[in-house]
């Protein structure tokens, strides 16, 4: 059987581009009629997604699957890893949570997560003439070199060339681009088959004498210089976005308090973007202000994130905000916060033992070790609007608090609840606010008057298609083609 093209996009640093270069490419390639299927072998991350196949994979894998036109599978990444802790992580193989473990205890796993990388990486093959691959933070990072499955270890396991991108935006990018490749062996730095220079700011022919220099140096080409773009929007894999746009005169102000473990917080991207909604993220130390709607966030270790919580009064603020007329929501872990009991009596996020929560609805949680995943769809009881989500949790949570649901699903089932003041809604749902009918009815129940409906897929389908854009304009794309094994059109 003839297998596809590999091409892989390596960075000298975490956040230099990978993501979305890789989404550029695959829309760059897609746009000319190139099936493309995107791929990560190894991914550390918090925000993820659910895939058709009913598995969990990063984030940025679903956006580069948008951008070739596919539904999202587990084979696009078939290793996610999700830290709760700063030592340990959930494992997540082929979509399924299989143990967590620390750090060292991972490390000697990664020969059986190769095997997995590498079965996925063959069906996607199989599958497809070209698999646009991203790697993980830096292929320098000496001290995870041994047995690495993210980088270089991949790259020489199926035999496929690397392009390295730098963010100039950063500083020092000659020194990223020489130092990484002088710390990689020789057989690495032979697969490395050109640079990309990434968000670059002012005219061009003042860094042309640094990049004659880079390809003599080096003797590798430059594929191009992508610019700084002020504007555009691709959910991210962990880093909080906090730009915010400039906003119509009327908003409505919406609080998210910032967990040590807050997992898809993707969830508040349409919010950011939304040019009526005033979104800040407020950190440890910080007081919670005066705002028309607070969020709590989902979490990937939600007792300990309930201490953290408490410990920085964020709860005392939650209810004088509430005192004074204003809402709370609460999504997945949010949800199980707002709750009045969490238990985790298999020690899944943590030691095992119960915590109060916040006691603001009439619910209970237990951790349970079979994770929830399902993409759904309903009806939400706000003004009956359409509601289009996702399911990614361990908790099974019940109470009477239930019975004034704030969804319900198409299969049957309910989900979250309403207080009876109305005033505190809490869901299982991701993405409630991608949807332009379910976004526009829940701001409307925050207080926001007059509602300009936002679709966030146009909006993610337009910044797409800008990048593939850059592409087109500046990089060199004969030499893109030939790494990918395609004819010159």
């Amino acid at each position: 059987m003839t297998l596809g093209k590999t091409l892989m996009v390596q960075g000298t640093t975490s956040d230099a581009g990978k993501s979305t270069l890789v989404t550029a490419l695959c829309r760059w390639l897609t746009r000319q009629g190139v099936r493309t299927v995107p791929f990560k072998p190894q991914n550390m991350a918090l925000n993820s997604a659910v895939t058709a196949d009913g598995g969990e994979i990063g984030r940025a894998q679903a956006v580069q699957a948008q951008a070739c036109g596919l539904e999202p599978h587990t084979d696009m990444n078939p290793v996610l890893l999700k830290p709760n802790s700063d030592t340990g992580a959930q494992v997540i193989i082929h979509g399924r949570a299989v143990t967590t473990m620390n750090a060292v205890a991972y490390h000697d796993y990664k020969a059986i997560a190769m095997q997995a990388v590498l079965a996925s990486h063959r069906r996607l093959s199989e599958g497809w003439p070209v698999v646009m691959v991203e790697g993980a933070g830096s292929p320098a990072e000496i001290n995870l070199r041994a047995g690495d499955i993210a980088n270089m270890g991949f790259a020489e396991a199926v035999d496929c060339p690397v392009l390295l991108v730098a963010d100039i935006n950063r500083g020092g990018v000659f020194a990223h681009l020489v130092g990484t490749l002088e710390l990689l062996s020789p057989s690495e730095q032979a697969r490395v088959k050109g640079f990309i220079i990434n968000r670059f700011r002012g005219d061009i022919a003042l860094l042309q004498p640094g990049l004659d220099w880079l390809e003599q140096r080096t003797g590798k080409p430059v594929v191009g210089v992508l610019p700084y773009v002020m504007d555009l929007h691709l959910e991210a894999e962990d880093g909080l976005d906090q730009r915010q746009a400039d906003k119509a005169e009327q908003v409505l102000n919406v609080i998210v308090p910032v967990l040590p473990r807050i997992s898809n917080h993707t969830d508040f991207d349409p919010l950011r973007l939304h040019p009526q909604v005033n979104l800040q993220f407020v950190g440890p130390g910080q007081t919670i202000p005066g705002a028309d709607l607070i969020i709590l966030p989902g979490s990937k270790s939600v007792r300990s994130d309930l201490e953290y919580l408490r410990a920085n009064g964020w709860d005392t603020a939650i209810n004088r905000h509430l005192r004074y007329g204003g809402n709370v929501l609460g999504i997945c872990g949010g949800l199980q916060m707002l709750g009045e009991q969490l238990h985790d009596p298999l020690g899944l996020e943590g030691a095992a033992g119960s915590s109060p929560g916040l006691g603001l609805l009439a619910l209970s949680t237990v951790l349970e070790e079979e994770k929830q995943l399902r993409n759904v769809s309903g009806r939400l009881t706000l003004e009956d609007a359409d509601v289009i989500g996702y399911e990614i949790h361990a908790g099974v949570t019940t109470g009477p608090a239930l019975e004034r649901p704030l969804v319900q699903l198409a299969d049957g089932r309910c989900d979250g609840a309403c207080s009876p003041d109305g005033q505190v809604l809490g869901t299982y749902l991701h993405g409630l606010f991608e949807n332009p009918a379910s976004s526009s009815a829940l701001l409307r129940w925050a207080g926001l008057q007059n509602v300009q409906s936002v679709d966030y897929h146009a909006l993610r389908e337009r910044d797409i298609e800008r990048l593939a854009d850059l592409v087109e304009t500046h990089l060199d794309g004969t030499l893109l083609r030939e790494l990918c094994g395609l004819e010159q059109p």
